[in-house]
C-alpha cells in the first residue's frame, strides 16, 4: 500500500493512497512537492503527518477508512491485520495502535 503526495488538479499537492491490495508494505511516496506541501496535503487528507524528511506517521483508521471500500483482494481485512501486526513486530506501530510509521520514498514517475 502507498499513500502518494503528488500534485493534483490545479497544481495544488493531494493524498491518495494507491495499490490498495498490496499489503506487503505501507510507504509514503513524495512527487515533485516541497516538505512543505508534502505535509500540508498529508495533514489535509487526514491520512497522517511528516515525522521527519524521512519518516511520517500514517493515521491506521483513516488509512483503512480510505484502502478498504476500493479493495478487491477477498483477504485484504486478513491482509491489513497482518500488516498492521508486522508493523506492530517492528516497533512502527504507535502504543495506542491509532498510528503507523513509514518510510518516506519518492514517486517514481509522479
Amino acid at each position: 500500500m502507498i499513500v502518494e503526495v503528488v500534485t493534483g488538479a490545479g497544481e495544488r499537492p493531494e493524498a491518495r493512497v494507491v495499490d490498495i491490495d498490496d499489503l506487503s508494505r505501507c510507504v509514503l511516496a513524495l512527487g515533485q512537492v516541497t516538505d512543505e506541501e508534502a505535509a500540508e496535503a498529508l495533514e489535509r487528507s487526514g491520512l497522517g503527518r511528516m515525522q521527519d524528511a524521512e519518516t511520517a506517521q500514517l493515521d491506521a483508521a483513516a488509512l483503512r477508512a480510505a484502502a478498504e471500500p476500493r479493495a478487491t483482494a477477498p483477504d485484504w481485512a486478513a491482509q491489513w491485520d497482518a500488516m498492521v501486526e508486522r508493523a506492530r513486530g517492528e516497533d512502527r506501530l504507535s502504543p495506542d495502535g491509532a498510528s503507523i510509521r513509514v518510510q518516506v520514498e519518492s514517486a517514481a514517475g509522479a
